[in-house]
Parts: C-alpha cells; structure tokens; sequence
C-alpha cells in the first residue's frame, strides 16, 4: 500500500463524513439560531431551551435521512472493501 492509496482511503473517508454531517450540523445550527433570537427578544436565558429543540430536531432528520445515510455510508465501505485485494 503506497501513501498515495493512503491518503487517497483517508480522503475518502473525510468526504463521506462530511457529506453525512452536514445536513445534522445545518439542522442544528438553524435551530439554534432561531432559539438564540427567541432569547435574546425574550430575555430568557435558560440552556435547556436550546438544547432540547435541536435534540428534537436532528432526531427527526435522522428519522427522515437515516436510511440514505445508512446507504451512503455502506456503499463506501463496500467500494473500500472491493479496492482491498487491488491494493496490495
């Protein structure tokens, strides 16, 4: 295995993460923008009102998005599984 295949897996691997990460971290930070206006007009300053929105939030999203990233995720690792023998 030359660094080139290395850095090439690792690249890979950083893709698939962040293609997997973004939609959760977006959700999140929407809400928590929304939330951070709400206090800020409101003057309430409580940290359970941030955090359990988003909680709710990102749940729903992995309900909605889990399958595609369950496939996602499994379509990499089988490519990489494939690539193995070729690597050696």
């Amino acid at each position: 295995m030359t660094d080139a295949q290395v850095l090439q897996i690792a690249g890979g691997a950083l893709a698939v993460a962040a293609k997997l990460a973004v939609p959760l971290l977006g959700v999140s930070l929407v809400i928590g923008v929304a939330i951070s206006l709400l206090q800020t007009i409101t003057q309430i300053q409580e940290q359970s009102l941030t955090f359990v929105p988003k909680l709710i939030g990102v749940a729903v999203l992995v309900l909605l998005l889990g399958s595609w990233m369950i496939r996602e995720l499994t379509t990499w690792v089988t490519a990489l599984w494939r690539a193995i023998p070729t690597m050696l």
